[in-house]
């Protein structure tokens, strides 16, 4: 083959190579199919920072040069929280030594956490004797802004603390005292200077800066100028990470999306939305809020669909781990939004891992481990037909 030839032969392969790569690009998820993603109506401001959060959040890995532990659970933020999504049994945290509303007695042995990981010459930490545990699976963090701004008057009568009502659902606000440096709310609602509380498993986090300095310091072990105590030691030591990384992973948090249902008008979902209501289950997994005023302007005052009521109920003695945090019981549980239930396997190895602690295989079995105050709605779903259970599955499937 002559010089020329083989050049047009290798241009040839070449164009077919490079004319043909579209068929080999992989396919782009549906934004519904997706967790991660900025709020819609963001100013151009309000974006970048959400970028510069995401940045910190999914691809700052500490190490300890950056100030990694020397005890930890993770290295960075997306390490337990994946694609914004649920954690597994890998990430589940463990929290011990509260058994009441008199607070955590084991903050001197290293409470309210378990760093379990710790870097060579350091020992990690194993739970107390005496000490009462339960583990924490990390939850999705999208939508997170709409709960920030429900009003606490709106969660105020959403409780019914007497179960005045007769159905059985008695949620309750959990009441907490603020941290320093943490400012109420606007239109927050006091009682004996202690104020509502929201996020968490058991609602024991004010808002979204208390829930990020403490998954920075209990977490990762990394001090900053909010929360500047050593977990190893103890000590006030000098900040390891900005306030602004801080105030960047906040926005973040504050403006990823609400996850996207799915598949609404098929006619299995529409009948299983409906059995949800039937059998008293939106009772607690309230289908529709609305936030209040917000500085961010695509937050407030918007209607969003969380399925939650952000207040505690006591779920019965088959989900009572002995452990607590602030006023709950150590049988409630705060209501977790069930949006982007569906989505849990994308980030869970396929599979699903759902309650407080991952304990339950599938949402059926979740379903099944419900007690306490659910006990009826449990009841009912197992008198439902099996077409009519899986019409419901579908349906949370679809959120």
């Amino acid at each position: 083959m002559s010089l020329e030839n083989k050049l047009f032969h290798k241009i040839l392969v070449l164009g077919l190579l490079f004319g043909s790569c579209d068929k080999y690009e992989p396919i782009a998820p549906l934004e519904e199919e997706l967790l991660d993603g900025p709020l819609e109506g963001l100013t151009s401001a309000q974006n970048a920072q959400f970028l510069a959060g995401d940045i910190a959040f999914n691809d700052d890995v500490f190490t300890s040069r950056s100030g990694l532990g020397p005890i930890f659970v993770a290295t960075s933020c997306a390490s337990c929280h994946a694609g914004d999504g649920k954690g597994t049994p890998f990430t589940t945290l463990t929290r011990f030594g509260q058994t009441d509303a008199t607070g955590n007695q084991f903050l001197h042995l290293g409470g309210p956490q378990i760093q379990n990981r710790a870097l060579p010459g350091y020992e990690p930490e194993t739970i107390p004797n005496g000490a009462t545990f339960s583990k924490f699976t990390p939850p999705a963090v999208t939508g997170l802004g709409f709960l920030q701004y429900v009003t606490d008057a709106d969660i105020m009568a959403m409780s019914d603390p007497n179960d005045d009502d007769g159905d059985g659902i008695s949620g309750v606000p959990n009441w907490g005292t603020l941290k320093e440096y943490l400012d109420p709310l606007d239109n927050a609602i006091a009682q004996d200077g202690k104020y509502i509380h929201r996020f968490g498993k058991k609602a024991a986090a004010y808002d979204l800066l208390q829930q990020t300095v403490d998954a920075y310091n209990q977490d990762i072990g990394i001090a900053s100028s909010f929360d500047p105590k050593d977990v190893y030691s103890g000590l006030t030591i000098d900040p390891e990470v900005s306030d602004k990384t801080i105030r960047d992973v906040v926005a973040y948090l504050n403006t990823l999306k609400a996850p996207i249902p799915r598949n609404q008008e098929a006619s299995k979902v529409q009948n299983g939305k409906s059995l949800f209501s039937q059998i008293n289950c939106a009772s607690c997994h309230r289908p529709e809020l609305v936030t209040g005023y917000s500085p961010i302007e695509a937050l407030s005052h918007k209607t969003f669909q969380p399925y939650s009521d952000l207040l505690l109920h006591d779920m019965g003695p088959g989900l009572d781990d002995g452990y607590t945090e602030g006023s709950a019981l150590t049988s409630e549980w705060r209501t977790p939004p069930l949006w982007g239930l569906g989505l849990s396997p994308t980030t869970q190895g396929g599979q699903y891992f759902l309650l407080h602690d991952g304990r339950a295989h599938s949402i059926e079995e979740a379903i099944l481990m419900h007690g306490g105050e659910a006990e009826n709605s449990k009841n009912q779903y197992q008198n439902l037909t099996q077409s009519e259970k899986n019409d419901l599955i579908k349906f949370l499937e679809s959120l």
